[in-house]
């Protein structure tokens, strides 16, 4: 009984979760379309999240120099590296949520020049 109960709860949440995520979002789209470019996001931050290293190495570099940029810039760079993966992978299993991208900028090319932020 008690599984059962369970069972229907997260049959709810998983039905009306994305609707009421839907309604927040300032632009509309279709829930399929939101859906998969979540979904893209995620699989391509994935797969582009290594590239976070050696930008966040020239960025450094460029800001405050070389060898900061290759001590703390290669520091920096890492974490990077492991968040845009991980909110990658999150973003990819959670798509059937449709909400707005956790990395920004969304794809490693937007905007190069700029560091990495989340949330």
């Amino acid at each position: 009984m008690k599984a059962s109960i369970t069972r229907i709860a997260f049959l709810m949440l998983f039905c009306v979760l994305p609707q009421t995520a839907m309604a927040q979002r300032e632009i509309t789209q279709s829930y399929p379309v939101a859906a998969s470019e979540k979904l893209v996001n995620g699989i391509v931050n994935v797969a582009t999240g290594i590239i976070e290293l050696p930008k966040n190495v020239i960025l450094t570099s460029q800001r405050d120099g070389a060898a900061y940029g290759m001590t703390i810039g290669l520091v920096t760079g890492i974490m990077h590296t492991i968040g845009r993966t991980v909110f990658g992978a999150l973003d990819a299993v959670t798509f059937f949520i449709p909400t707005q991208p956790t990395v920004r900028p969304p794809y490693i090319w937007q905007d190069f020049g700029r560091e990495t932020t989340y949330g």
